[in-house]
């Protein structure tokens, strides 16, 4: 198969797993960095043109898209889809999974547990605000952040009160969301493939930091899932349409509560924590449902 992997930097970690394991399983694999590619929309003859040839001859792609380049970057996955080309993430499904918003409203609709959370027209009644999610502390979350950029913790009702201030004068919008003590600064990142579990880990967050990112000098170790975590990870895969993803989950007292969906996951972190092999799997995964 001729596969397309559409990522910015041929050189990263999970881009470059993903041409070792596509290439090992005998298919042609081709890094194409998305904001070069030129889309051509004609009447039933869509194409994509990037250095100066037609990518009219792609099996399947495997999108990379980063956060800053989500619009045109689903342009390009969706130029895709109508050329009948095969996609492990639809360019819908990444665009649902990056509004956060739309994302819980979506989620708890099906039934899955999550950190409180109020969202409103940067209100100014910020007392309002923080009485629905329990009183500090708080999570505050711009909308569009990723990577724990745009994440933080409130301890006080003036720092609620001083963060939302900024945010709405900058207008960004954000969600309150309530602090989950008991998970002491650690959380559960399930990847998932084809709607099943493939690895988890848990990601514990260095001496003074609530954020458990590994880039922010968090750590990682493997973990076993129990069956409520199990079934969150999948139910939220299947609730957003994402049969690739990462899974964020807190654990509490009243159980797995999910965080976020990842439709791009990082790899090096899960497959450092866990030996297992999740670039093989997503390239299976193609295998299997290429048509």
């Amino acid at each position: 198969m001729n596969i397309v992997i559409l990522s910015r930097n041929a050189n990263l970690y999970s881009t470059a797993r993903l041409v070792e394991e596509g290439e090992n399983r005998g298919h042609l694999i081709e890094v194409i960095d998305p904001l070069k590619c030129d889309l051509i929309i004609e009447k039933e003859k869509p194409t994509i043109f990037y250095n100066d040839r037609y990518l009219d001859y792609v099996d399947a792609i495997i999108p990379r898209i980063g956060a800053s380049v989500t619009f045109f970057g689903c342009a390009v996955v969706r130029q895709f889809e109508m050329m009948n080309v095969f996609t492990t993430v639809t360019s819908d499904a990444i665009i649902r999974s990056r509004d956060k918003l739309r994302s819980f409203q979506r989620l708890s609709k099906v039934g899955i547990g999550m950190p409180k959370t109020v969202f409103t027209n940067y209100s100014r009644d910020i007392e309002r605000m923080l009485a629905h999610v329990g009183n500090p502390p708080v999570i505050i979350k711009l909308l569009e952040g990723t990577q724990g950029l745009g994440v933080v913790l409130a301890e006080s009702k003036n720092a609620a009160k001083s963060v939302l201030e900024a945010f709405n004068g900058l207008q960004a919008r954000a969600l309150v969301q309530e602090y989950i003590a008991e998970a002491k600064g650690a959380d559960l990142r399930a990847l998932v493939v084809e709607g099943h579990v493939v690895g988890a880990m848990k990601r514990q967050a260095e001496e003074g930091e609530f954020r458990s990112n590994l880039h922010r000098g968090g750590t990682a170790r493997v973990v076993k899932l129990n069956d409520a975590e199990l079934k969150v990870a999948m139910k939220a895969s299947r609730a957003l349409k994402l049969p690739v993803c990462g899974v964020d989950m807190l654990q509490s007292s009243r159980g797995p509560l999910l965080l976020e969906v990842n439709s791009t996951p990082g790899l090096e972190g899960i497959e450092s924590a866990t030996g297992k092999n999740i670039a093989k799997s997503i390239i299976t995964y193609i295998e299997r449902n290429r048509h």
